[in-house]
């Protein structure tokens, strides 16, 4: 999404930090003698992975196993209520620490609520998706979503972000010319200074970017580690950006080829764009499209051969004044194959893919814009079958053959439309259209608010996850609101709010939409992540460029990154994260690739953490429990039936003592646990180390900006 300040305005979330992990305090002390010193409610856990539902993902007919777990001989009875029938659920299996209870049901083509109920020391406790507790939240049940699927490869994939124009210019061949054409109230700028900051107008300058250079460093992204390559719009537009898109039906030849060149510049002082000659040939000649569009489907084979993934992002909610259905700018206007825009001629065959709200013809300005601004006219699909036809048709295309892109990312997908029925009605129309081309795309939303009523298995596959990834990540370690507009002390260090948050906000999402949700430090849209960590509230037009990068802190940007790796969904780096890229909110954040001037010792780090990530499939598919928190400190477990994960983090400006329970992610008396890496202000380290354990319980010293990963150790490894 290009940033609109009313749009972010309307739309900002509130963090949930009225729901908290269930308190100890209403737990009974166990008798298992293992956990003396902990609690049964602690001991009790259930998620969609297949160890405690199998099928995870099931379709109608099949009969799904559930399963829960509670310490060992604590429960005198469990109970598993599906909508209204109660099973009384029978030990299936029992280890030194836990007993497994089980039951089974069918299911038809209906979702499925569940929940437990637990009877022990003659007190009942209800579990769901927010824990133990004495009284039942039905909004917070368990939900089992027939049919619906998320693609296994985006499960906790490494995902990698490129804003084209920014990356690597691999050819100069198909720049865009100072005064090529007039966007908005400028002539466009080409950049001959790769290292130059944006401008404050930064929407009108051009450093040359392009598939050419994303091709050649092809090489670069596999070494870092990355699976999916996720390019922001690339279809025609007079953008850098290009989130006004002006042809969906090809790849814009300055990202692409440009073999029919030529044509006048805009004299000095000209801004009407249909003396663009240059601009003009170059974006409307056929034989420029369909190479550039020829050179895509190449480029896709070239990352499916490497083994990466492409996903494309799809702008459905407004085009762009440009457009070629409207042509305001009159582009296409004396182009032989192009019909009329509607903008210029009442009887054009595009008159009803935008609304209209006078008789102004030809060239008629009186028409809907995206938040009312009209360079985004927003597009009328309501009173269009036409319309919504031929954005189906766009979907299918770029995920079939001969350009096989793996998925969408959809911009403000929450927006398209005029209504939140049709809105629902269309994105089941392009779900099915997506899924029927290719079964194994992946659809993912880009929403600001709770995505709940799109991830019902029939619209979305997940969603960009602001809330229960990277807002939270970013008030407990920065105290800072994402595009660095506002700083809050009391949010900093809070692991209540972080955990309340992510309980909360986990919660509304299905486990499988969960498994693939893009979780990002930073994106086109926001502040750089690195700069967040200078707790410096301002913009590029109130603090300068240089201000971005003063005072930031490295050892909170590792910290961030470690919260990437570990946590569950698929991690996405925005280019040039990795290597020490700052920048205040757009433009600023699209700041150029520092090719040969890279902070190498955090791209490092970067590498590591990611390639430790698609290691271990605890890390991409595993379950995650939250085990201790206490001020700026808190820590976590991400495990499965083969291997467990702590992760513990300490953001206070000193050391701290943590004694966190490893025992709740199942790390077992015989088992020992080493250190995998360890960050702090001193640097980072990945020298192993082992750490005992004492009843379950480990007590962790961590300095100043922390972060340690340890792994159990199997018994007979040590």
């Amino acid at each position: 999404m290009e940033y609109s300040p009313e749009y972010e305005r309307s739309h900002q979330t509130q963090n949930a930090i009225g729901i908290l992990v269930p308190s100890e305090s209403m737990m009974e002390e166990s008798n298992t003698g293992y956990m003396t010193q902990s609690f049964i409610g602690r001991a009790v856990f259930s998620d969609g992975s297949p160890r405690y539902r199998y099928p995870s993902e099931p379709v109608s007919g099949d009969t799904v196993r559930i399963r829960i777990r509670v310490a060992r001989g604590n429960a005198s009875a469990v109970v598993l209520v599906v909508e209204s029938m109660r099973r009384v659920m029978s030990i299936a299996e029992s280890d030194n620490m836990f007993d497994y209870y089980e039951a089974s049901f069918t299911i038809d083509d209906s979702p499925v609520e569940y929940y437990f109920i637990i009877h022990c020391d003659y007190k009942v406790y209800y579990y769901n998706r927010i824990g133990v507790n004495q009284k039942y939240y039905p909004e917070y049940n368990l939900r089992i979503i027939p049919n619906f699927k998320t693609p296994d490869w985006a499960k906790g994939a490494v995902m990698y972000q490129i804003f084209t124009d920014r990356f690597c210019d691999g050819t100069t061949f198909n720049n865009v010319e100072n005064n090529e054409y007039f966007y908005l109230d400028s002539p466009v700028r080409r950049v001959y200074n790769w290292s130059k900051t944006p401008d404050i107008k930064g929407t009108v300058e051009f450093y040359g970017g392009d598939l050419q250079g994303v091709w050649s460093k092809l090489d670069y992204l596999q070494w870092l580690g990355v699976e999916v390559i996720y390019f922001n719009p690339l279809f025609v537009s007079p953008s850098n950006h290009k989130y006004d898109t002006q042809d969906y039906d090809h790849i814009d030849p300055h990202f692409a080829v440009i073999v029919n060149d030529g044509g006048k510049l805009l004299d000095d002082g000209d801004n009407d764009n249909s003396h663009a000659a240059m601009y003009i040939r170059r974006v409307t000649d056929q034989a420029n499209l369909e190479a550039s569009n020829q050179y895509f489907a190449n480029f896709v084979a070239e990352a499916h051969k490497r083994g990466m993934k492409v996903i494309l992002d799809g702008v459905f909610n407004h085009c762009g004044s440009f457009n070629k259905w409207l042509d305001r700018q009159l582009i296409y206007d004396n182009v032989p194959g192009y019909e009329k825009g509607a903008y210029r001629d009442k009887n054009s065959p595009y008159h009803n893919f935008f609304k209209f709200y006078s008789d102004n013809w030809p060239d008629n300005r009186d028409y809907d814009g995206w938040w009312g601004h009209d360079t985004l006219p927003k597009l009328n699909y309501e009173d269009s079958p036409e319309l919504v036809e031929y954005i189906l048709g766009v979907a299918r295309k770029w995920v079939s053959p001969p350009y096989n892109c793996d998925g969408w990312r959809l911009d403000v997908a929450a927006d398209l439309g005029h209504s939140e029925e049709f809105n629902h009605e269309f994105w089941r129309k392009f779900r099915q259209a997506v899924k029927e081309a290719n079964p194994e795309a992946l659809i993912l939303a880009e929403n600001y608010e709770n995505s709940a009523k799109w991830l019902r298995g029939g619209e979305w596959d997940s969603i960009m996850n602001y809330e229960a990834f990277m807002e939270p990540v970013t008030w407990f370690l920065t105290g800072m609101e994402k595009h660095s507009d506002g700083y809050r002390e009391d949010m900093r260090n809070n692991s209540d709010a972080f955990f309340g948050a992510m309980l909360y906000h986990l919660s509304r999402m299905p486990h499988q939409s969960m498994l693939v949700a893009m979780n990002e430090l930073s994106n086109h849209d926001h502040s750089r992540f690195l700069t967040r960590t200078n707790r410096r509230v301002g913009r590029l037009h109130t603090n300068g460029a240089n201000a971005a990068g003063e005072g930031i802190n490295e050892a909170v940007m590792r910290e961030g990154i470690v919260f990437q790796i570990t946590w569950p969904g698929a991690p996405c780096v925005y280019y040039g994260d990795e290597a020490g890229v700052v920048g205040w909110t757009d433009p600023d954040n699209r700041r150029t690739y520092p090719w040969g001037s890279e902070n190498r010792y955090l791209l490092d780090f970067y590498r590591e953490m990611l390639h430790l990530h698609r290691s271990y499939d605890a890390l991409k598919t595993g379950s995650i429990k939250f085990l201790h928190g206490q001020y700026g400190a808190l820590a976590y477990g991400r495990f499965d039936d083969t291997d467990r994960f702590i992760i513990a983090v300490n953001n206070n400006d000193g050391s701290c003592v943590m004694d966190i329970p490893v025992w709740e992610v199942g790390v077992s008396a015989e088992e020992t646990l080493i250190r995998l890496v360890e960050s702090s202000d001193q640097g980072y380290n990945y020298c192993a180390e082992v750490y005992r354990h004492e009843k379950g319980v480990i007590s962790l010293r961590l300095e100043s900006h922390s972060v340690i990963i340890l792994k159990n150790v199997p018994k007979g490894l040590m």
